[in-house]
């Protein structure tokens, strides 16, 4: 397997800790180059220097900083792999963000719905032309999308917000997202999956500020997966043969698998997909 991955681009967002530094190490240990999107320059560098420290090759990790809450942000991003690199055979978006309370992105967008999906909708589809045919983009989702519905009335959350309304209606998000632009680039040979990693010890839930969420995770740990355990099935779908002509689809624990009724819906997916064009082109330079 290793040798298949020797000349390939990847690009694993919220690469610095979690399952996104297991996907990285993964992606790196199979012979990968390894673009690692990071918000924090601290804990970006932190988790580099670490990676070196661990034997990884220097030249096959590249940090590039991006907050996928802000658009300029996500286009120097891009603008940045542009000039350096010819194509990406790999994406996994990985990143994800959730808060108790209501709070915004740089664009005024309700922040999970802004970041979980919004922020990697845009990232995704100014890279599609970087891509090629074989190449592969992976969606981290979750299963909280079963309970979630997109609110286009009001899809900021103004009135009654809720972290799990938040929540679940980014994840829903990330499914239909999916299914759409595997629908859209079925032509080209880019295949688009998802996936719901399981109960995921990582800092996704901790305040990076007060630390709120810590010892409530602590507690917990025993009984979550492990970092690299929650990587699996999107590393299995950045790299397995067996997938390489699989599109749009859920899986879990390496499979297909069940998801709502309205992750199905084809017209549901292509209004968001629609509304999603419309809010990253207001602003768009």
């Amino acid at each position: 397997m290793r040798e298949n991955f020797l000349n390939k681009v990847v690009i694993v967002t919220g690469a610095n800790s979690g399952m996104g530094m297991a996907t990285t190490k993964a992606m790196l240990s199979k012979g990968a180059t390894v673009i690692m999107l990071c918000r924090s320059e601290k804990r970006g560098g932190e988790a580099y220097e670490k990676l070196l420290k661990e034997g990884y090759r220097e030249e096959k990790i590249k940090l590039i900083l991006c907050d996928l809450g802000d658009y300029s942000s996500i286009r120097s991003f891009v603008k940045q792999v542009k000039d350096n690199y010819d194509r990406i055979d790999v994406l996994v978006n990985n990143a994800g963000f959730i808060s108790l309370d209501r709070q915004e992105t740089k664009e005024g967008l309700e922040r999970q719905f802004g970041i979980n999906h919004i922020g990697h909708f845009l990232l995704t589809t100014e890279l599609i032309d970087l891509m090629r045919e074989g190449s592969r983009i992976v969606n981290v989702a979750s299963g909280a999308h079963k309970t979630g519905n997109i609110h286009f009335e009001d899809i900021n959350l103004k009135k009654n917000f809720n972290v799990i309304k938040a929540y679940s209606q980014s994840k829903l998000a990330n499914v239909l997202f999916t299914r759409e632009l595997a629908r859209r680039l079925s032509d080209r040979g880019i295949t688009v999956n998802c996936c719901h990693p399981g109960a995921v010890a990582t800092n996704i839930g901790i305040d990076r500020n007060t630390g709120f969420g810590k010892t409530i995770t602590g507690l917990l740990k025993p009984f979550f997966l492990t970092p690299e355990e929650g990587a699996r099935t999107a590393v299995f779908l950045a790299t397995d043969e067996s997938v390489k002509d699989i599109t749009g689809e859920y899986f879990y624990k390496c499979k297909i698998a069940k998801s709502s009724k309205k992750s199905k819906d084809m017209e549901l997916a292509k209004k968001l997909y629609e509304l999603s064009e419309k809010l990253v082109m207001v602003w768009k330079a």
